[in-house]
């Protein structure tokens, strides 16, 4: 296995202490075994996502959704098997997990499943104090940088 010496990217970066173990648990991951449910990841606007996996023949009682700190897990096992007699099985019903490692302020807002496809609605929601703002020099206020669909270029807004 080969080893990747981080340390030059953090010199000038503070608060990124989840990064390198992003990183190190990307280079680990084995595709063989990660490769089952298809997905794709799209992004729909600026601060909105969304995750769409095929997951045909599981039912809304057999996938189950967790959004913990930083990290969305899908677990999907089919717990009503039926015995049938298969003259050909091509729809894959193996129990599954998958794991998304999210970004800060990143929360689900739903989940749909139709059609054999479970779409998962995301968005980025930066709460106010940690939006850009511009701090005075010498007098000490501190005021808001306009936002993009809010107020004119340049404009300035007062904080409370």
């Amino acid at each position: 296995m080969t080893t990747y010496d981080f340390t030059p990217l953090f010199r000038s970066s503070i608060g990124f202490d989840r990064l390198p173990l992003l990183l190190s648990h990307a280079l680990q991951l084995d595709e063989s075994t990660t490769s089952y449910p298809p997905y794709n990841i799209d992004k729909c606007s600026e601060d909105e996502y969304r995750i769409v996996m095929a997951v045909a023949g599981f039912g809304t009682d057999d996938i189950e959704i967790v959004s913990e700190q930083n990290k969305l897990t899908v677990r999907g096992e089919i717990k009503e098997r039926e015995e049938k007699n298969y003259l050909h099985r091509g729809i894959a019903a193996r129990s599954f997990q998958r794991q998304f490692d999210l970004a800060d302020f990143v929360k689900v807002n739903g989940a749909e499943l139709k059609d054999g496809l479970l779409v998962i609605s995301l968005k980025r929601e930066i709460p106010e104090e940690m939006k850009p703002r511009r701090i005075e020099i010498g007098g000490g206020g501190v005021t808001r940088l306009a936002e993009k669909s809010g107020g004119k270029k340049g404009e300035k807004q007062t904080a409370a």
